[in-house]
């Protein structure tokens, strides 16, 4: 007879071998493919009783016992623009803002770091700045408003390093903007350039998530990682050009908010603040330096009103879509179907110490019987044109937004009820109107549920049956979920009659979310595979004091970790009290039983080993705790309740117990451990000669509630 052992040595070095070969395949692989890697850093990926249960409509499976392995981290940086050449800007020109993206493309939250400054009036350490201007601030800009507002950290004459933190690559909030101020010098001159860098500058364009040099005005990750920092770059430039500065003046009356059918007096104005003369433009053979601004939805103009400070007033009857600059402009009487007016107030608009045109009056009529939860909005526009003929527009914020080039103007058609920022006058006019809105918005009947603190987390929790099936504790999905639908309430709680506006605030990554208003007839996808689609927040009218019910689905992508909660938030916003909101949560479960299975070993016979060591004749006892994992805290919300369980242990396949122990008759018990114990719970069967197969179906399992399920083999 021949004995074989196996030999720890020889074990532990084949384990070696297959890691140093897997770390050489890993080294010669391309760097693209390394960091398109966007698993999360820390996330546990795992690899056994198995269960069946149902929620009285769909049936789930799940398993136990996982292998665990942890991703590692995997540091990512990248800065744009790179090379880019912005719209020209002119001598003296104060308040040019230079623009950058700072995106995360790593894998786990990390944080980015910004070098000292030099101090105030001197590029900082990680901002250079080449040309005739100066900086004269620089700041994080977390909500892309080009403002610097509370919280947001400065990068001008900071005395120390900045760390700011930004999510993982795939997250909503996964980049950040840094916005450079530079005012131009007087003395510049046509045709110079003004370069503002960000960070690193070595290597070849586009100068993003390389290795950090430690040298230089760098900008680099902070995390810990399998890769170490990476660092990034990126440059704007813009080019100096003779050129007029044009910048408009908008105020209304009254402030606040306005009664139906009552009158709102607009006052604009425009003064040119560049170095040369603001040359006129010509509308349908009118020439002049104009102010155009549209005719505010939901009003009518004031019949027989002068327009005081206006040369000369046009009218068209072109759609907001149609540039103004080619619209068809006429003089004379105003049609009722006008939609913009263009004010000449100059020929030219001349240069030096800001001089500036006249005000210019316009007065507009709330319409009656309007739904009062539109605000009435306005802005307004200057068109001229520079020293060498080119469009210019009004420049009042200093920073481009794209139309008209080559200065840092707008010149959009406008479109009065639509935000635009940047565009025109730079903030537009809003006047509300005077009604109070509240809302309630909760699970399907329940608008006024309550969650774990308050009434924005109230939730609906269902699950998807589809990717989860053997899957571990652990385990990630295996294919896309199944769509599930929700059912939510909204319950008109202002003054008046009311419209909500439904909106997704948060999602799962990668997910898929549509909202009907309409018990599903129709559908609009507000999210589309984890990108916003753009599509209009649909809208829910409902009558003073009544309620109203909408629909929302989600469909949950592969991949994910199973036995969670992924949570889509959606708010319903009052038009009548535009801050009157109010949140509930639809929670979708990766399957929502979890099994979790443990041995302990009792050995009477102490010739044969220890009290606790797995010998011949030793007991061995396995212990599956299952629970529901679904959230219970809060009132009068949508739980998620198993009808019944049925978690089975076989002995032959994966489980090889049969073949190596002996089942001890009566060991099987199941035990509900919370929120009441009960004992016996469930009923046990136990199958096979020998017995091969242990088996307890469970009458149900509530949200959050828990229990054990033993039974015990005597090994052979």
């Amino acid at each position: 007879m021949t004995t074989r052992y196996n030999s720890p040595l020889k074990a532990s070095a084949l384990k070696l071998s297959v890691r140093l070969l897997a770390l050489l395949a890993l080294a010669f692989l391309p760097v693209a493919s390394v960091l398109a890697q966007q698993t999360q850093g820390g996330t546990v990926i795992t690899n056994t009783a198995t269960a069946t249960y149902s929620d009285g409509t769909s049936t789930y499976d799940t398993k136990s016992l996982p292998v665990t392995v942890t991703v590692a981290n995997v540091s990512g940086l990248q800065i744009t623009p790179d090379a880019q050449t912005d719209p020209t800007v002119v001598a003296g020109q104060a308040n040019v803002k230079f623009v950058f993206t700072v995106k995360n493309l790593g894998n786990f939250d990390d944080q980015v770091r910004f070098l000292a400054s030099g101090g105030a009036g001197t590029p900082t350490n990680s901002i250079l700045m080449s040309g005739p201007g100066t900086i004269t601030n620089a700041f994080i800009d977390l909500n892309a408003n080009n403002a610097q507002d509370v919280g947001e950290a400065s990068l001008f004459a900071n005395g120390a390093v900045v760390n700011q933190a930004i999510n993982h690559s795939g997250d909503p909030l996964d980049d950040f903007n840094v916005v450079v101020v530079v005012t131009v010098n007087g003395a510049a001159t046509g045709g110079q350039t003004i370069r503002v860098q960000l960070g690193n500058e070595g290597g070849a364009s586009p100068y993003d998530n390389v290795a950090v040099t430690g040298v230089g005005n760098e900008v680099r990750t902070v995390g810990a990682s399998a890769n170490g920092a990476r660092q990034a770059g990126g440059d704007i430039s813009a080019t100096v050009a003779n050129d007029a500065q044009l910048q408009v003046s908008l105020a209304a009356a009254p402030l606040g908010s306005a009664a139906l059918g009552s009158d709102i007096t607009y006052t604009v104005g425009v003064c040119n603040v560049g170095a040369r003369d603001a040359a006129p433009i010509t509308l349908s053979g009118n020439s002049g330096v104009f102010i155009i601004m549209p005719i505010p939805a939901n009003t009518t103009l004031k019949s027989g009103q002068a327009f005081a400070g206006s040369l000369l007033t046009l009218y068209t009857t072109d759609l907001l879509s149609v540039a103004p600059t080619a619209a068809s402009w006429n003089s004379g009487a105003i049609p009722a179907n006008a939609t913009r007016l263009a004010f000449r107030v100059a020929t030219p608009l001349l240069a030096n110490s800001s001089p500036c045109s006249a005000n210019v009056t316009m007065i507009v009529t709330v319409n009656n019987g309007i739904n009062a939860s539109n605000p009435i909005r306005q802005m307004a526009d200057a068109f001229a044109n520079n020293s060498i003929g080119t469009l210019i527009t009004d420049q009042s914020d200093g920073q481009s937004t794209g139309a008209q080039t080559p200065n840092k103007g707008d010149g959009n058609a406008l479109n009065p009820n639509v935000t635009q920022p940047n565009a025109g006058s730079g903030t537009p006019i809003q006047t509300s109107l005077a009604l109070v809105g509240l809302v309630l918005n909760g699970p399907l009947n329940q608008p006024g549920a309550v969650g774990p603190t308050d009434n924005n987390d109230d939730y609906t929790n269902k699950s998807v049956n589809t990717g989860i099936a053997t899957v571990a504790p652990g385990g990630n999905t295996t294919a896309p979920g199944n769509a599930i639908e929700f059912d939510n309430t909204v319950q008109n709680t202002g003054n008046a009659n009311d419209t909500f506006t439904l909106s997704v605030q948060s999602y799962p990554a990668n997910s898929t979310v549509r909202i009907s208003t309409d018990n599903g007839t129709s559908w609009t996808t507000i999210i589309l595979n984890g990108a916003v689609t753009g599509a209009a927040n649909p809208t829910l009218a409902v009558a003073f004091g009544a309620s109203a019910p909408y629909k929302v689905e989600v469909t949950l992508p592969a991949g994910i970790l199973v036995l969670s909660g992924y949570d889509t938030r959606v708010r319903a916003t009052s038009g009548n009290t535009v801050t009157a909101v109010n949140d509930t949560i639809n929670r979708v479960y990766t399957g929502f039983i979890r099994l979790v299975k443990s041995a302990a070993i009792t050995n009477s016979d102490l010739t044969k080993g220890g009290p606790n060591d797995p010998v011949p004749g030793a007991v061995i006892e396995y212990t599956i705790t299952y629970t529901n994992v679904s959230s219970t805290l809060g009132s009068n919300n949508g739980l998620l309740n198993a009808t019944s369980v049925t978690i089975t242990d076989l002995g032959t396949g994966v489980n090889n117990w049969t073949a190596n122990a002996i089942y001890v008759g009566g060991s099987a018990s199941s035990q509900l451990v919370t929120p009441v114990p009960t004992s016996p719970y469930g009923n046990i069967t136990v199958t096979g000669a020998p017995v091969d197969k242990v088996e307890v179906v469970l009458p149900g399992l509530a949200a959050g509630a828990s229990g054990t399920f033993k039974f015990r083999v005597t090994i052979k």
